[in-house]
C-alpha cells in the first residue's frame, strides 16, 4: 500500500510539473514586431518600434512565468499581401504569440484578418482606421494608440471652434487617409463648418506641387492634412514654399508625429495644430523613459513607438497575472486591467479592442519659444479619452 501511495504521489508530481510547463506554449513567449523597416513610415515606427519592444522585454526581466521572452522582426514593406504572409508564417510555423506595431491601415487590416482566423493576438499601435475596432473588430486584436475619430475630434473640432470654418483636404489615397477625412468631415459639419473638396495624392508622393495648388485655389481657410508621413511632411513644406500661409490659409494636421516636426524644422512647422497620444516632455515619467529611448535611437520617440512599449508591457503583465499565454485568457485579463504607465493614465481596453486614453491638443512652437533640443510642442488642452474616442461602434459584432 505504501508503495502504491508513493507511486501515485510521484505521478501527481509529474502531472503537476507537466501542467505547469503547459502554461506557456512551446516554452517561450514570442513577440513579433511587424513594421516598415526601410520605407517612408520607418522613422516613426521601424527600428524605433523594435527598440521600444526590446526595452519592454528587458525591463520585464526577459522572462515571464519562468519562460524566456523572444523578439523577432519582420518588414511588411507597406504591402498588405506581404504583411499577411509574414503574419501567417509567424503564427503557423514560428509560434509567434503576439504581433505588434504594423503601420499603415491597409496592412494592419490584412494582418488583423490573419490574426482573427488563427485566433492569435495582434496589437496595432500605428494603424488608425476606426474600422479596425468597428466592422472588422475581433476578440484577438487591439488598437492601442489612436484612431481616426480621435484625431478628428482633437484637431478638426478645435480648429473649427477657433474660426476655421471652411476646409479643403489633402488626403492620403489609402484606407487610413480616407477614414481620417471621413471622420473629420463629420466633425466639421457637426460644428457648423463646410468641406469644399479634397485632393488625394498616392501614399509616398514626393512632389506635392499640383495637389497643394488645388488646395490653394479652393480658397478654403483651412487645408486639412488627412494622412501621415511622409506625405504630411511634403505637403506642409510645399505649402510654405507656395506662400499658402501668407495668403491667409492655414494648415491643420490631423496626424503629425514629432519626427515629422523634426524633419520639417520649427521654421516651417511653427503654429501647426495637431493631436497626439504622447509627448516626451509631458512629465518626469515621460522624460525618464524617452531619454532612455533617445540614448539608443538618437531621437525622441513618437507616440507609436511609446505605444509599443506600453502594449508589450501590458501584455506581459497579463500573462503573469493569468498564469498562461492562452490568447483568450490573456486578452480577457488585459481588458480587465487598467493601463497605468508613462504612456497612459487610467487607460482601459474596451470589448471592441480599442484602448481608450487621454489625448492632447498641441501647437508647434516657434523657433524662439523652443528652449532645448526636441522642445517642439506647447500642450494646449487635455482631451478626455471618452470624448476623443467616442462610444463603441455598433458595427462591432463582439460588442453586440
Amino acid at each position: 500500500m505504501y508503495s502504491l501511495v508513493r507511486a501515485l504521489a510521484a505521478t501527481a508530481l509529474v502531472l503537476g510539473a507537466t501542467a505547469a510547463q503547459a502554461q506557456v506554449s512551446d516554452d517561450v513567449v514570442k513577440i513579433g514586431v511587424l513594421s516598415d523597416m526601410t520605407g517612408p513610415s520607418s522613422t516613426p515606427t521601424g527600428q524605433g518600434s523594435v527598440t521600444a519592444a526590446q526595452m519592454a522585454i528587458d525591463d520585464f526581466g526577459g522572462s515571464v512565468l519562468d519562460k524566456p521572452i523572444k523578439l523577432i522582426v519582420g518588414d511588411h514593406q507597406i504591402k498588405p499581401d506581404i504583411g499577411a504572409a509574414i503574419a501567417r508564417r509567424w503564427y503557423d510555423t514560428e509560434q509567434v504569440d503576439l504581433i505588434v506595431d504594423v503601420p499603415v491601415s491597409a496592412v494592419g487590416l490584412a494582418v488583423q484578418t490573419v490574426a482573427s482566423e488563427k485566433k492569435k493576438l495582434l496589437i496595432v499601435t500605428a494603424t488608425g482606421t476606426a474600422d479596425f475596432h468597428g466592422k472588422f473588430c475581433s476578440p484577438y486584436t487591439m488598437q492601442w494608440v489612436f484612431d481616426t475619430h480621435a484625431l478628428a475630434v482633437g484637431t478638426a473640432q478645435e480648429v473649427v471652434r477657433r474660426g476655421g470654418k471652411t476646409w479643403y483636404f489633402l488626403t492620403d489615397d489609402i484606407a487610413f487617409g480616407h477614414a481620417l477625412e471621413r471622420d473629420a468631415t463629420d466633425v466639421i459639419t457637426r460644428e457648423g463648418g463646410k468641406v469644399l473638396g479634397s485632393a488625394r495624392p498616392p501614399f509616398g508622393t514626393s512632389d506635392m506641387s499640383s495637389f497643394v495648388l488645388q488646395a490653394q485655389a479652393s480658397k478654403a481657410k483651412i487645408i486639412g492634412i488627412a494622412g501621415g508621413p511622409p506625405n504630411n511632411v511634403n505637403e506642409i513644406k510645399t505649402g510654405g514654399e507656395f506662400g499658402l500661409f501668407q495668403g491667409g490659409q492655414q494648415m491643420a494636421a490631423l496626424l503629425a508625429l514629432i519626427t515629422d516636426i523634426d524633419a520639417l524644422g520649427l521654421q516651417s512647422a511653427q503654429g501647426l495644430l495637431l493631436t497626439t497620444g504622447f509627448y516626451w516632455d509631458m512629465d518626469d515619467q515621460t522624460r525618464a523613459w524617452s531619454k532612455r529611448f533617445f540614448a539608443k535611437m538618437q531621437r525622441m520617440p513618437t507616440m507609436w513607438q511609446a505605444g509599443v512599449y506600453s502594449a508589450v508591457t501590458h501584455y506581459l503583465n497579463a500573462i503573469k497575472a493569468a498564469g498562461t499565454d492562452d490568447p483568450r485568457k490573456v486578452a480577457s485579463r488585459m481588458r480587465d486591467t487598467p493601463i497605468n504607465d508613462f504612456f497612459a493614465h487610467g487607460g482601459k481596453l474596451r470589448a471592441d479592442g480599442l484602448m481608450v486614453h487621454d489625448l492632447w491638443l498641441a501647437q508647434v512652437k516657434t523657433p524662439q519659444e523652443s528652449k532645448y533640443p526636441w522642445d517642439y510642442y506647447s500642450i494646449l488642452t487635455r482631451i478626455p479619452g471618452d470624448q476623443a474616442f467616442g462610444p463603441e461602434d455598433p458595427a462591432c459584432k463582439i460588442v453586440n
